[in-house]
């Protein structure tokens, strides 16, 4: 069509995906930051500056709607009387205006979940619309467009998709979308169009992409840490003995701004290691840094709440006081056959055992999800025994690359690649799926395991099939459409199966 208006016009539903959007199909970017995209831009030669805001009001939402009429039916003819769906009555869905410097609005855009069901981190946009008159002027369009990639991630979208007029492809491909099919609104020719949000691949890169090049050669007899068939794993089993062995140190950071909780936590990381090796854990060990005693006995105070909660004692560990914050503890257990990481084969099925209780622990919302410190210990305790009665062919303690980036730390270790279907994922309602994929869970367990593994309880967690092995590297979100969009593209630490 001619006119620069119905950018994101009709159904962003898609259809099968073409050759190329698979695991490989797409280079995750970042969107522009909010901050970046509410003040609009000033094109070059233009006295003055587009905003983008929110449609806060009554009035700015009737604006926007009598001007998609005024463009979708009576100028581009694209519906017979209104363009109103039911993505008009779904208040999940946002508006964006853009306003001209005498505050008139230019255009807008929706967004939202892309189905009437629960949001299962799946959005489209739809309804772009810009004045006619003001189409090139302003660069409202491509203002609309960054603000709601934006603001789609920021709500916990993994998925962004848009159907285009073929006239707007190649706008949007100068934006960053990635053309995923034809379709068509109205009669005229449009294009499915998807965002790469790459929220995934990013946290992994920054928590285990370096580990492979820095731990090459540190283990016995110059191969990897862990021992054979145990690289990478959660815990390693001391050579001779059934003892499992594992250290984690909590970020200083963290331990600053909350010493109980990461009292608390230096606990949790280390016994959650231990049971993702079907390991009972029988010992701690910490160390301990502060500036001075008080300090260090709020560290402690968390600490020794989750030693009697898990019943796991501190058999020793070293305390200096006069030094920056930080903390570490070693824990050990005993298992005489451990589950590796490393276990898993193409055709197994991909499991997540996770306790959904809780919230989002206060100052760390969207990343660290508390559900633990509130339980009764028999509750923790019949969470930790999980992997030992189920007994999988592979399992990873969920870790601070989140759910998808330890999913692919399991695949690698065992030199496949690995779906995960994003609608069966165990979630709490509170969480987007974009939180929730990429938060630390307190705990949750990734396991694979042939078809038709029996499966035990494991106490008040939640456990779903929600995936499956298959030959090559990386990590794939499979949606209800039957589409795969890429999480990881490879491998996420570069140790290498083990």
């Amino acid at each position: 069509m001619a006119a620069d208006t119905d950018l994101l016009a009709g159904p962003t539903l898609a259809g099968a995906a073409p050759a190329g959007t698979g695991l490989a199909g797409f280079t995750p970017r970042a969107a522009a930051s909010l901050g970046d995209v509410l003040l609009g831009s000033r094109p070059a030669g233009h006295p003055d500056p587009v905003r983008i805001e929110v449609a806060g009001d009554g009035a700015a939402l009737a604006a926007y709607r009598a001007l998609r009429r005024e463009v979708f039916v009576a100028e581009q003819g694209l519906f017979d009387a209104d363009d109103a769906d039911w993505r008009d009555d779904d208040p999940r869905h946002r508006v964006l205006i853009a306003r001209a410097a005498d505050g008139s609005v230019l255009g807008g855009v929706r967004f939202g979940p892309a189905e009437p069901g629960p949001d299962i981190g799946w959005w489209a946009g739809s309804r772009l619309v810009v004045r006619r008159g003001d189409r090139r002027g302003y660069g409202a369009g491509t203002a609309l467009v960054r603000a709601a990639c934006a603001h789609a991630e920021a709500a916990g979208a993994l998925r962004f998709d848009a159907t285009v007029q073929a006239a707007r492809e190649t706008m949007f491909r100068r934006l960053g979308w990635e053309p995923v099919g034809p379709a068509e609104v109205g009669g005229a020719p449009h294009v499915l169009m998807r965002w790469p949000v790459g929220r995934i691949a990013a946290l992994a890169r920054a928590t285990k992409a370096s580990l492979g090049a820095l731990l090459d050669g540190l283990g016995p007899g110059g191969a990897a840490p862990g021992g054979a068939g145990f690289a990478g794993d959660d815990g390693a089993p001391v050579p001779g003995s059934d003892l499992i062995a594992c250290c984690d140190a909590i970020v200083p950071a963290m331990v600053e701004r909350d010493p109980e909780w990461a009292g608390w936590c230096s606990v949790l990381v280390n016994v959650n290691d231990l049971a993702a090796m079907g390991a009972q854990p029988v010992g701690l060990l910490d160390a301990v840094a502060a500036r001075d005693a008080s300090f260090a006995s709020r560290i402690l105070a968390g600490l020794r709440r989750a030693s009697q909660a898990y019943q796991v004692p501190v058999l020793g560990g070293h305390t200096q006081l006069g030094a920056p914050a930080a903390l570490a503890v070693t824990a050990l257990g005993r298992c005489a056959a451990p589950v590796p990481g490393a276990g898993g084969r193409p055709g197994h099925r991909v499991r997540l055992t996770a306790d959904l209780g809780g919230g989002w622990r206060p100052g760390y919302a969207g990343r660290q999800w508390d559900s633990t410190s509130g339980r009764p210990g028999a509750d923790l305790r019949a969470m930790l025994g999980w992997v030992a009665a189920a007994r999988p062919a592979a399992a990873k303690d969920v870790s601070m690359a989140g759910i998808a980036g330890t999913l692919g730390m399991l695949a690698e270790a065992s030199g496949c690649a690995a779906v995960l279907d994003v609608a069966a994922v165990p979630r709490p309602a509170r969480a987007s799926a974009g939180d929730w994929l990429t938060c630390f869970p307190g705990f949750a367990m990734l396991t694979a395991a042939p078809p038709g593994t029996p499966v035990p309880a494991a106490g008040p967690a939640v456990s779903a099939e929600c995936g499956e092995l298959v030959p090559g590297a990386g990590v794939g979100l499979r949606w209800p459409d039957g589409q795969l969009t890429e999480a990881v593209p490879g491998a996420v630490t570069g140790l290498g199966a083990a």
